[in-house]
């Protein structure tokens, strides 16, 4: 494996043939295509892991309204989701605490976390710094749904749910570099952050990052199942960097962005191929070297999908 490719090599886990697991992953430029949405080169392992009972989480920018058909299609209705960058969490019922979540009021029984602040706080705060700055951007909120559509390559549907903001506030800089510093300074000491995704800027509560949403579950996983699971995450872009900062194994996949993605990760590593292929090749990498010891890490899993 070249030097490239690999920062790190699997650390020694005498006990891992023994430990559930758990993927959690970026979608956009990671398991689906950064332009077409596509996840059909990465369907095999995604179904390979289903069989084995390993859960796979969409960690995501999406909103919550994007993510409910998705999880269909994708056959993950039965694994949690973070949406938002991490200000919604949504658990299904196997992932569900009797005595610490209520019973989820929707069709499909999801209970919804929110970590972050209230959308229209975000959305307040933008207005005022804009004006008392004077910095140039425009936020997902002042967008038509054929302007999302025109940026994102979504479908109409889709665009309007990418539009339905719970905790968060995608946006498009049009500013200068020393701009934009200023701007992240003024928005924390509101109690936001400001992360870069592969196609906007995000702005959302401090705290509630995918990092922070990712640390969460797998404290929930190992209440439910009584262990700390083996989680490997997977992500493109610098709003993964928290995400992959908390998971024992890490994939950068190939990015279509020029944005520097360099976790400190103890075992990371870099895909040749981006997109679901490249997916489909960090998965590979770390758990289907030995796939015995992937069926023997998976059979007593309780929490499926």
């Amino acid at each position: 494996m070249s030097e490239h490719a690999c920062t790190a090599l699997l650390p020694e886990l005498p006990d891992a043939e023994h430990r559930s697991r758990l993927v959690l992953t970026d979608l956009d430029g990671s398991l689906l295509d950064h332009h077409s949405y596509d996840f059909s080169p990465a369907a095999p392992s995604l179904s390979r892991l289903k069989q084995l009972g390993v859960p796979v989480i969409p960690v995501t920018s999406k909103t919550r309204a994007e993510l409910l058909p998705l999880r269909e299609l994708l056959g993950l209705t039965g694994t949690p989701f973070v949406a938002e960058n991490g200000a919604i969490i949504g658990l299904p019922p196997s992932w569900c605490h009797a005595r610490l979540d209520r019973p989820g009021s929707g069709r499909d029984g999801i209970v919804t976390k929110h970590a972050g602040v209230d959308i229209g706080f975000i959305r307040a705060r933008l207005r005022v710094w804009r004006q008392r700055l004077d910095v140039r951007f425009t936020s997902m909120g002042e967008l038509s749904v054929q302007d999302v559509v025109k940026l994102t390559g979504l479908d109409k549907t889709r665009a309007q749910d990418a539009c339905k903001r719970e905790g968060s506030e995608p946006l498009i800089w049009q500013d200068d570099a020393v701009s934009l510093e200023n701007f992240r300074l003024a928005l924390s000491g509101d109690g936001l952050e400001l992360t870069q995704g592969g196609r906007f800027w995000h702005v959302m509560g401090r705290g509630a990052d995918k990092g922070c949403a990712v640390t969460w579950l797998i404290k929930r996983f190992a209440k439910l199942r009584g262990c700390t699971p083996l989680s490997l995450g997977l992500g493109d872009g610098p709003n993964d960097l928290t995400m992959l900062e908390a998971v024992d194994q890490a994939v950068v996949i190939r990015g279509c962005h020029k944005a520097p993605v360099t976790p400190q990760a103890a075992a990371l590593y870099r895909t040749n191929k981006a997109g679901p292929v490249g997916w489909a090749e960090g998965v590979a990498y770390w758990w289907e070297q030995d796939s015995r010891q992937l069926n023997l890490a998976t059979k007593t899993v309780a929490l499926t999908q």
